[in-house]
């Protein structure tokens, strides 16, 4: 077992039983913490716990669904009668629905705000009372890029992420006259998870992750080190800053580009049937932390590519932009 800052400390982790969260819980299990685990799926999470277990922590399992409040009020009551208190809680669970948006049913895209958005608000809602009641405490939120980078045929999608760094920076505010008690936002670039496999798809086309493509354990040791040293922002892989300075100087450049590369690989994927994946109900496939869509290879790998597709943007967009005149 490592020895470390974390040594003890009660970490409950939501959506836990799949991709980052699963990934989360086999980084910090080796610190010899007390994991609270927290997802739909009772079966994925049981394994996780016993795998958890072989690695130096102990596990309680919690199922609850993040969309209704009062579940997550039962988590956090029940991960602090556990250990006594909570000394980091992450809200990590998450869905993807993918489709054009007058397509896609509106009850998907509100199910997709229901568990992003108001997920996050709902765990932070159950468990800042107790970090109050101790004068400390980490909330760890898993955000991804999409927060900053608008995802055409993923309105709802957007639309919760954007809304959740709103929410996340308000709460920050809120509590300036709490110094023990950090918020600590991550913003993964595009993750090699069951998420896409688990996507509610209105495409009517096969879903894969746009490259480059970063393993879920890069996520997972960044919130372990945030949990050890908190800061309020931690962009996780290079192309999630390189994106979100794509767009932050040429946005309407950069969304034209994003579409016109997915409907590209709409025109090119293998037709399927539409289907909600695990919106309104748990899955019994695609429990690991991997997805299996290739080697996404090691930090900066990726770097080089990514800066010359940038720099060939920002000089697309200065010739667009000089035409103009």
């Amino acid at each position: 077992m490592k020895k470390s800052l974390l040594t003890g400390k009660t970490i409950v982790i939501t959506g836990a039983s799949s991709g980052a969260g699963r990934a989360a819980a086999l980084e910090f299990a080796p610190y010899g913490v007390g994991l609270v685990l927290a997802a739909r799926n009772e079966v994925a999470l049981d394994e996780l716990a016993a795998e958890c277990g072989v690695l130096g922590s102990d596990a309680l399992v919690v199922v609850t669904d993040v969309t209704d409040p009062k579940a997550l009020i039962n988590l956090a009551n029940a991960a602090k009668d556990w250990q006594g208190q909570i000394d980091v809680w992450i809200n990590n669970a998450g869905v993807l629905a993918a489709g054009d948006f007058d397509k896609t049913p509106m009850e998907v895209h509100a199910q997709v705000i229901e568990t992003n958005l108001l997920g996050y608000m709902n765990g932070t809602h159950a468990v800042m009372p107790i970090f109050k009641e101790q004068q400390k405490g980490i909330l760890i939120n898993n955000i991804s890029i999409g927060g900053f980078l608008p995802v055409p045929y993923g309105a709802g999608y957007t639309a919760s992420k954007f809304g959740l760094r709103g929410f996340s920076e308000a709460i920050k505010a809120e509590l300036n006259a709490w110094p023990d008690i950090y918020v600590c936002d991550l913003f993964p670039a595009f993750l090699d998870t069951p998420g896409v496999l688990h996507a509610a798809n209105y495409t009517e086309r096969t879903l894969k992750p746009a490259p480059p493509v970063y393993d879920p354990k890069r996520v997972a040791q960044a919130m372990v080190k945030v949990a050890m040293h908190p800061k309020a922002n931690t962009y996780v892989g290079s192309a999630s800053l390189l994106l979100k300075l794509s767009h932050a100087i040429f946005p309407e450049l950069t969304t034209k580009i994003t579409g016109a590369v997915m409907r590209r690989y709409f025109n090119a994927a293998e037709p399927m049937a539409s289907t909600n994946g695990n919106l309104f109900n748990t899955v019994n496939y695609g429990m690991s932390a991997n997805g299996g869509f290739g080697s996404p290879g090691k930090p900066k790998a990726h770097r080089k590519y990514i800066i010359a597709g940038l720099l060939a943007g920002i000089a697309t967009g200065l010739y667009l932009f000089n035409s103009k005149k």
